[in-house]
């Protein structure tokens, strides 16, 4: 039973608002993996590093840290000194990394690292995973 008084009318308020937050958080988080994945795996099939999956790369770094600082404005957890948060700070650091050699690799026109630049985005990927299903199986609790 609700009642209306100040307090309770402020907790529901709250409640509202993260509920909001997580929903963008959510969206977000699916976006990055949404472009990323695409990205990456189609700089793989393509076999080549092109300026469009350049712009795929920086567009999922920008989703995946907005979706994480929202993530954390409502996380009951106070430390990142976790399995996700440790993981997490890893991904987004290896992200941006990837993000600036690939900007890098294209503006040198270096054709024998565009040929080869998907091996290091695949393991970028594989990693970035880790803190997404994390994210996913922590927060079910």
């Amino acid at each position: 039973m609700l009642y209306y008084n100040r307090h309770n009318k402020y907790l529901i308020n709250r409640l509202e608002r993260m509920n909001v937050m997580l929903i963008y958080a959510i969206i977000t988080i699916t976006l990055a993996l949404l472009f990323y994945t695409i990205g990456v795996w189609g700089e793989k099939i393509q076999g080549q590093l092109k300026k469009w999956h350049l712009i795929i790369f920086w567009l999922g770094l920008v989703f995946d840290t907005t979706g994480t600082t929202i993530m954390s404005s409502i996380s009951e957890s106070t430390s990142m000194f976790t399995f996700h948060g440790i993981t997490g700070v890893l991904a987004i650091v290896l992200m941006l990394f990837h993000a600036v050699w690939a900007t890098l690799v294209l503006v040198k026109k270096d054709t024998a690292m565009q040929l080869k630049f998907h091996k290091f985005s695949l393991l970028v990927w594989f990693i970035w995973l880790v803190p997404f299903l994390s994210g996913m199986i922590f927060g079910m609790k």
